[in-house]
């Protein structure tokens, strides 16, 4: 199975939520290289064990460095699971972080089902996704 890069990031609301989904996966996230944004990645960490590169917290730039990775050709999933509801403070950073999400084709969930969805596709543990998503990158 091809080493993959995931960004892990979820609202206030939803940390609970993602945690658990880590700790759920965490035999098949330990394969891969994440990132997270501060106090979700911290949480995950506490509860997992697993290996994180720790990025700033949402608010303070975290949200922006992940779109770096991603515009960077640097991270191949996003797990964000946002809050619906609840208006956010860093709002533009969020609907940007999205934006270039789609702009550049990586697969994103947004809640624990599509997190589901994405992990257990065959497409995840494929090698010639990975191969096919970098000849369409050109």
């Amino acid at each position: 199975m091809p080493k993959r890069s995931i960004g892990l990031v979820a609202h206030d609301n939803k940390k609970d939520d993602l945690v658990e989904w880590a700790e759920f996966n965490k035999g098949t996230l330990s394969l891969h290289a994440l990132y997270a944004t501060g106090n979700t990645g911290e949480r995950i960490i506490d509860k997992t064990g697993l290996k994180i590169a720790l990025l700033k917290g949402g608010p303070y730039g975290g949200d922006m460095e992940l779109g770096a990775l991603i515009a960077n050709d640097k991270l191949d999933y996003l797990i964000f699971f946002w809050d619906p509801l609840q208006t956010q403070p860093h709002d533009v950073d969020v609907k940007a972080l999205l934006r270039i999400a789609v702009l550049y084709n990586v697969p994103t969930a947004c809640n624990r089902a599509t997190a589901d969805l994405i992990i257990s596709s065959p497409l995840f543990h494929s090698a010639e996704y990975k191969l096919e998503k970098e000849r369409r990158r050109g």
